[in-house]
């Protein structure tokens, strides 16, 4: 057996009381936020020694007994005491050199949210239980599968409540076979192209709502900052943007999966994306969301039993003959050559996926048990998942 981790995110639909309360608590949650960062860096400065998250969970509890923070005890403790520890691993992540410096919440920007480690439960189809406020209207889409080991709940741009579950679910093991490898070449030409020769055009999402996102954002820049109106028309282009996210993930997911139940091995180039959304056509990569499409892609083989193979990206798998092993100089504007050696026409992706998928495979025969060293160890394996 094997334990993998899946999130499942339903609508909620509190009372106008309900929602009352949850923006009151993500204040709370905000608040408890701002003042252990305050703690921490004013108790450095004196010291020089870090709080730890026991210290300010004591402190949390003198806290909600001073009568100017009195408001603290209405709210449940699990979101403060989650904020605590979420403060403790942004500090970890950013002493890591993963993340930026922790920096204050402020409730103009900050979204409203609540971490609850536990006490969140699924009734039926319809409603949910949070701690403290009670029964909640909630519209269960897919039975939740696992152990639930947290929920969050959240509200996004425009306004809409949601609950996030993060689950533990058991899988049996399956033994990956390799009877049906295929390689995958991404771009912008043609979002994948398969080494079977199947393409598939890239949806662009947001070039095709980018006129309609114009005029939204114009109107918002038109509008006197403090007013109602302003208000209204941030509503509007938050709308769009939800709009061509829902459309990109649907169909990302779609097409993941697709790819996923028809071929046992996949094999991909390892592109280095953020140093492509870097370019003159960083909207362009933005918009096809190549990296978010990897990770489905991983999601989906983990899930099925499959086998995801990452050929490195410094592998010259468009300039390379997939006949004769010939290397020809290309450049961008060519889509369509000839080997100068065996005389092959190519198509650039066709050819391009073909060589991912011969070096994918010799990459999983390297990695095998089969191929040792002189030490008749196992040779490392190639990235695979």
């Amino acid at each position: 057996m094997r334990t993998l981790t899946r999130c499942y995110k339903y609508r909620l639909q509190p009372t106008p009381p309900q929602a009352e309360t949850l923006v009151q608590w993500a204040g709370c949650r905000r608040f408890i936020w701002n003042w252990a960062l305050h703690c921490k860096q004013t108790h450095y400065q004196t010291t020089g020694q870090r709080l730890s998250y026991s210290q300010l969970a004591a402190a949390l509890v003198d806290l909600k007994r001073q009568p100017k923070t009195a408001f603290l005890r209405d709210c449940h403790s699990q979101p403060l005491q989650q904020a605590l520890m979420d403060l403790e691993t942004a500090f970890t992540t950013f002493f890591a050199k993963r993340a930026k410096y922790p920096r204050f919440k402020s409730r103009k920007t900050t979204p409203h949210s609540l971490r609850f480690p536990q006490g969140v439960v699924v009734v039926d189809e319809r409603t949910i239980s949070v701690p403290k406020i009670g029964l909640m209207r909630a519209v269960i889409h897919r039975a939740l599968l696992g152990i639930a080991k947290g929920a969050t709940i959240k509200q996004d741009a425009v306004g809409a409540w949601w609950v996030v579950f993060v689950c533990h679910i058991n899988r049996p093991d399956i033994q990956p076979t390799a009877d049906r490898p295929v390689g995958i070449d991404v771009g912008l030409e043609s979002f994948t192209t398969l080494s079977t020769g199947e393409k598939t055009a890239p949806p662009k999402f947001y070039r095709r709502s980018q006129k309609k996102l114009t005029r939204a954002q114009r109107k918002l820049s038109r509008a006197q900052k403090g007013s109602n109106n302003r208000l209204k028309a941030k509503k509007r282009v938050a709308k769009i943007h939800q709009k061509i996210n829902n459309q990109r993930a649907d169909w990302l997911h779609k097409h993941a999966l697709g790819i996923v139940r028809q071929f046992d091995v996949v094999c991909i180039e390892d592109l280095n994306i953020k140093g492509l959304a870097r370019t003159k056509l960083a909207k362009s990569f933005s918009d096809a969301a190549l990296s978010t499409f990897m990770q489905r892609l991983q999601e989906k083989a983990e899930w099925h039993g499959r086998r995801v193979i990452k050929v490195e990206r410094f592998y010259a798998s468009s300039k390379t003959c997939h006949a004769c092993q010939t290397k020809t100089t290309l450049t961008l504007a060519d889509r369509v050559w000839t080997c100068c050696t065996c005389g092959t026409t190519h198509d650039r992706d066709g050819n391009a996926a073909i060589n991912i998928l011969h070096e994918g495979l010799r990459l999983l025969a390297v990695g095998t048990t089969e191929s040792q060293n002189a030490a008749r160890d196992g040779v490392n394996p190639a990235k695979c998942w």
